[in-house]
Parts: C-alpha cells; structure tokens; sequence
C-alpha cells in the first residue's frame, strides 16, 4: 500500500454497495413489495460516465427490487447483484470472472455487511457518515454523506488521476448508453 494518489490511478474495478452508498439509506416499501429509493443524480452521472470511458463497475447489495434493478441498468451497469447475503463469496467470484486483481480494486460501503469485501480489496473507501466500524476500515472517507456525492467523489478521484474525467467535455445520459448498445 503506498501514495492513495498513485494507487488510485491503479484501479481496475469499483464494487459499491447500495442503501447507505448510492442512496441515503432510506427506503419507502410499496405495496408490491418492491422498494422507492431516492439517487443523487451526480453519483449516477459518474458512474455511467465512467462505464462509457470503459471502467469495471459492479454493484453487490443487500438491497432488492424492480426499480433498483432499473436504475442500474439506466445507468449502464451491467453487473450487479441484488438480495445478496454473501458479498465476500460474490465479489471474489466477479473478479475471478472479470480478470481484476482484488489490489486494485476499489470497494464503497457503509455497514457491517461491507467489511469483509472492504478488508479484500486494496482501496476500500466510504461514505462520510458510515457506520464506525467502516470508517475506521476505510482508506479513504469521503466528505459526502451516502447518496449526496459520495459515489461521485471516489469515481470523479480515479478518472481524474487517470485522466479520464471530463475527456473531451464528452457527457453520457442514460439514453446514449441505451442507443450504443
């Protein structure tokens, strides 16, 4: 483990949790059964930015539903995994999969459940207001609370020390990602 700066522009993958990473942690059941979640609309910027400049992103929760599954895919994930009670067991299985060396991986998570994928990977990073337990395993906390930046911050960090941010002010809405498909 050296410089966060130069180990950042190492970085293969990102793995992020849902409730508490990509959202505020609240959830409204509906009568389906299925969950409304509120995004911030810059962590999602981000993350499809960084998938159409060829990034590995891949999203391991807990979390389950139709809207959350639509919401990834809007923005261009294509590897995800809902309902998931073993993230150790399926972030080690997507690596293998994908080719991505663990080292230089970067895991985003809030909670108890994350601790294991976060302890695997070489960067594992968190949101401002996690648990303690997961600030104390983080390499790097964010200054955004999770589902207001906290996503973006971490993805804006490695694209910019890789010089992929803002590269040729080329700008991606969940349309473009549909249409190049």
């Amino acid at each position: 483990m050296g410089n966060f700066k130069e180990d950042i522009a190492k970085v293969e993958a990102f793995v992020f949790d849902v409730d508490g990473v990509m959202t505020d942690g609240g959830i409204i059941p509906t009568i389906d059964g299925d969950f409304i979640r509120r995004y911030n609309a810059k962590d999602g910027y981000a993350l499809a930015y960084a998938i159409k400049m060829g990034y590995k992103i891949c999203v391991i929760t807990g979390g389950r539903g139709k809207n959350l599954e639509h919401r990834l895919k809007m923005l261009g994930i294509n590897k995800f995994y809902t309902d998931c009670m073993d993230k150790i067991t399926t972030m080690r299985r997507y690596f293998e999969e994908e080719g991505i060396c663990a080292e230089n991986a970067i895991y985003m998570g809030d909670d108890i459940p994350d601790l294991e994928c976060m302890r695997e990977v070489g960067i594992p990073v968190c949101p401002a207001d996690a648990a303690s337990e997961v600030l104390e395993a983080a390499r790097y906390v964010s200054e955004y609370d999770g589902g207001q930046g906290a996503v973006r911050d971490i993805v804006e960090q490695v694209l910019r020390a890789k010089g992929d941010w803002a590269k040729n002010c080329e700008g991606v809405t969940p349309s473009s990602l549909v249409a190049s498909r």
